[in-house]
């Protein structure tokens, strides 16, 4: 999963936001103005990393996700937890620990909801193991 820069983030929050949309339509929803041609190589980046689908409606592209918001939130945590899983064992270990300590502190509910989910998990694993 590539990096997205912050225009990059801001462009995929408003295509989602607002819909298809081309170049103009994108700049119109933007916070302050920038020039038609960042805009455009913004989206065609975006296209380029395979978040965006486009077609051909006259003389302009118009553009569309190709992932809800959720589908990207939910790929690119996976890509983040993958990638440290693929790490030497010690950032799978890290990794554990800082969500844990991270989700304590900001959110007990969601504390309870992870160790609810990994009883399930070994449940469903254990399932799988027994002939």
């Amino acid at each position: 999963m590539e990096v997205l820069g912050p225009l990059e983030i801001t462009v995929m929050e408003i295509l989602w936001l607002h819909g298809d949309g081309n170049v103009h339509d994108v700049a119109q929803h933007l916070h302050r103005p920038l020039a038609y041609t960042t805009v455009m190589t913004t989206l065609d980046r975006l296209y380029k990393k395979g978040l965006l689908e486009r077609c051909k409606a006259e003389r302009a592209f118009v553009y569309r996700p190709r992932l809800s918001r959720a589908e990207w939130e939910q790929k690119r945590t996976g890509d983040f937890v993958a990638g440290f899983l693929a790490a030497p064992q010690t950032s799978g270990q890290m990794l554990i620990s800082c969500l844990v300590d991270a989700v304590g502190r900001h959110d007990e509910a969601l504390l309870d909801e992870l160790e609810r989910k990994i009883r399930v998990r070994r449940k469903e694993l254990a399932r799988r193991r027994k002939p």
